[in-house]
């Protein structure tokens, strides 16, 4: 798609601040107002758009998209968005863990145990540690807090976590990733840990290598946003 805008402004709203091409205010997707409540925000989304050559590139507008997840989707229905995650807290990635007489074992514990603690300490939840890949059901009182506590976020911060949680298969890690001093390489690679254990023994794939690093940058963007929003 070729440009079709010459100037992008910023303008303040009732309610936040909107993106401006050529005078004409952005919307999402769904014909929403894209109308953000921090100028932090709104100066990224101005950037993403000024930033474009004269072909569009629609890979090139991460916290457009997410914008407008949160306008579209997060918004009109924040529990159904909360009760979807729920899934990722029941078979996350940091809980199945392998033998303890395998040697990775040893690893997902001084990588994972200290991620684990952290949200259970700071959340006041417990979860169920399984070795092998056979489902097991996470404490009622647990999947019941973390519900509670998807419900306190924001249309803004439930988006990162719904976009987050997907790329690491962890609710756990999506949480953490709220923390002011969060890394979002750290963090990737705590969830990335069994991957990256099969790259030490059998070498790295091209195309595998590619889809990480897709991976890594998407779940960098969403920490951002949480921020920013």
């Amino acid at each position: 798609m070729k440009r079709f805008w010459r100037k992008v402004t910023l303008g303040e709203v009732p309610g936040g601040w909107q993106v401006l091409l050529d005078g004409r205010p952005v919307r999402t997707q769904g014909g929403a107002p894209q109308i953000v409540p921090d100028r932090a925000l709104a100066e990224v989304l101005t950037q993403e758009w000024a930033g474009q050559g004269d072909t569009v590139d629609p890979g090139a507008f991460p916290m457009r998209d997410l914008t407008d997840l949160a306008l579209d989707h997060v918004a009109p229905d924040p529990a159904r968005q909360a009760a979807s995650l729920l899934r990722y807290a029941e078979t996350d990635t940091l809980l199945y863990r392998a033998d303890p007489d395998e040697p990775l074992h040893r690893r997902q514990l001084e990588r994972w145990e200290p991620l684990v603690q952290a949200r259970e300490a700071g959340h006041g939840v417990s979860f169920e540690r399984i070795s092998g890949v056979i489902h097991r059901p996470q404490p009622a009182a647990t999947i019941d807090a973390l519900h509670d506590i998807l419900l306190q976020q924001d249309a803004w911060r439930l988006a990162a976590i719904a976009t987050m949680a997907p790329l690491v298969a962890s609710l756990i890690v999506a949480l953490a990733a709220l923390d002011a001093d969060a890394s979002p390489e750290d963090l990737f690679a705590a969830a990335n840990l069994e991957e990256d254990w099969q790259v030490e023994q059998w070498g790295q794939d091209p195309e595998a290598a590619q889809a990480r690093a897709a991976r890594l940058t998407a779940f960098a963007a969403a920490m951002r946003f949480a921020r920013l929003a």
